[in-house]
């Protein structure tokens, strides 16, 4: 039975910096891909990044690229996601999700990795609140 439990979610000032992680279990971890998003009341799920099985490639929403990193941690069945320079719109519920497809091919994330769909497991999520 997959799970993915995150963490490290809080209240911070505008300008201030969260490390959130997201711990898999389940299945073998460096196998898939990993995906943050994040839903904020009254809207819709949106990607915020996304690292390829292998490292390789790793993928950002324009509204957090440069502030946001994202990473793993094959040792310890991790996904982390930094977050510098937060702003009161990053206001939200952080969840990680953990693609379907084992090993999927760059050229087929790099065409899926926004898409919530393209991912079977999800955590519970973490709140994240900026305030000004």
């Amino acid at each position: 039975q997959v799970q993915l439990v995150e963490s490290g979610g809080g209240l911070v000032q505008a300008g201030e910096s969260l490390r959130l992680s997201c711990a898999a279990s389940g299945r073998t971890f460096s196998n898939y891909a990993m995906g943050w998003f994040r839903q904020a009341p009254g809207k819709e799920r949106e990607f915020v990044a996304g690292i390829t099985w292998d490292g390789n490639r790793i993928y950002y929403a324009d509204s957090v690229k440069g502030r946001f990193t994202i990473s793993g941690d094959n040792a310890k069945n991790t996904v982390y996601l930094q977050m510098n320079s937060l702003k009161p719109e990053d206001t939200a519920v952080y969840l990680c999700a953990q693609d379907a497809v084992s090993q999927r091919r760059a050229g087929s994330y790099s065409i899926t990795y926004f898409r919530p769909v393209a991912y079977d497991y999800w955590g519970q999520g973490t709140q994240v609140t900026v305030s000004s």
